[in-house]
């Protein structure tokens, strides 16, 4: 879920040069659930938001596609991530190794 919030946070910022609003990272993360029958609760959605940002923020000063097309293109047809992109696969590494510090507090 972490690397499709930052993908979403990547395109957010390269239309309106800010972060998701609240209500567009709702709605990434019920696209996100939906797909893949999962549910987090509250303050896993709200530590999400914030290490989504973070994440991005990083991404973001590297210099990745900043073209809002194509970000897009990192999406396939049904919102999921294509991960035949080596772009996708780098933020992807970048989101687990800080989903696991998360996790063990490292």
């Amino acid at each position: 879920m972490l690397c499709h919030l930052v993908v979403a946070q990547l395109i957010a910022r390269a239309r309106t040069g800010d972060w998701l609003r609240t209500d567009h990272f709702v709605e990434s993360a019920r696209v996100w659930s939906r797909a893949n029958g999962a549910s987090p609760n509250w303050f896993e959605s709200a530590r999400l938001r914030k290490v989504s940002v973070e994440l991005a923020s990083t991404i973001w000063a590297i210099d990745p596609p900043r073209d809002s097309e194509e970000l897009a293109k990192l999406f396939t047809d049904g919102w999921q991530l294509d991960y035949r992109s080596p772009t996708v696969r780098g933020i992807h590494d970048v989101c687990a190794a800080r989903a696991f510090r998360l996790k063990f507090g490292q």
